[in-house]
């Protein structure tokens, strides 16, 4: 383990495949509404403007935005970030996506909720924009869908019949809200019955990163991307589990902007503990091969 092969591997590039489009602080406020609109306390319904903020140092914040595509070119360029998948959820998204195709690549959060409405986002996302991931947020969704739940298994195969990435956060969510429908022992029922799905579990797992680490050795198709973790708090579970049989399943992604800035992810990275021959593959190689990136 040693800082010249983080280096290095960091020189080649690195890839993030859970970014959003900056957002202004009142835009971020009504961004989050849909998850205020479920919670019970005070502080979540009025005092925060994250709902997940208590559990974070430095969240990035702008009063006003000149331009959010302009803001993400130049954190990649300062952090050699090469490639980006975005969530298309406004004009932004869309610009960066057609003036930026080698560097910005499309992905769409959904709700089984809508039924078949989902189905058919899935494929317009695909035809228009050949988005490279459809994510859900099963605790954060109203009313709540659990990972196993029927309604999912539309979203599933349509995904498999077009070749597309679906991510989940998986474990305790940071919002006040309930953690049941996102356990991880969940994802084994998914995975033993759409064998073909591409899985990536996003925000840690936790307190599950044991079973999640066992689930990943098992199931040659799910992954643990590390959003919304800063590198210093990565579960040893994953950390052992990278360094030892599962290089080839462990991804690098940021929680950029909603909760972590580059410059604190790039400053506490090169002290995890990952060996030589992980870094190349977790900075990049593994979510080139599991989104389908050029």
């Amino acid at each position: 383990m040693t800082s010249g092969a983080y280096d290095a591997a960091k020189a080649g590039g690195v890839i993030d495949t859970a970014v959003g489009m900056p957002k202004s602080r009142e835009e971020m406020y009504e961004f989050y509404s849909f998850i205020r609109r479920q919670t019970h306390d005070a502080e979540s319904k009025e005092g925060l403007e994250f709902p997940a903020g208590y559990m974070f140092k430095d969240v990035p914040k702008w009063e006003e935005l000149e331009d959010p595509v302009e803001l993400l070119l130049s954190e990649m360029e300062r952090h050699n970030i090469t490639q980006m998948v975005i969530g298309i959820d406004g004009e932004a998204a869309v610009r960066a996506l057609r003036d930026y195709p080698k560097q910005f690549f499309g992905g769409i959060g959904i709700d089984p909720n809508e039924g078949m409405e989902a189905v058919r986002k899935i494929e317009r996302a695909k035809d228009e924009y050949d988005i490279k991931s459809v994510s859900a947020f099963p605790s954060g969704l109203y009313p709540q869908v659990a990972l196993n739940d029927k309604k999912f298994y539309p979203i599933y195969a349509k995904c498999i019949d077009l070749d597309i990435t679906f991510c989940s956060t998986a474990g305790v969510p940071g919002p006040r809200i309930p953690f049941a429908p996102q356990e991880v022992a969940l994802i084994d029922e998914v995975c033993w019955y759409f064998p073909e799905l591409r899985f990536v579990t996003r925000h840690g797992c936790e307190p599950w990163t044991a079973l999640a680490a066992k689930l990943l050795l098992k199931w040659p198709n799910l992954y643990y991307s590390t959003t919304a973790f800063a590198p210093k708090y990565y579960p040893k579970d994953i950390i052992n589990f990278a360094n030892t049989r599962g290089a080839d399943k462990v991804i690098f992604s940021g929680y950029f902007p909603s909760g972590l800035t580059y410059d604190r992810l790039f400053t506490e990275m090169p002290d995890v503990a990952f060996r030589d021959h992980v870094w190349p593959k977790f900075l990049r190689e593994n979510a080139q091969r599991v989104f389908k990136l050029p």
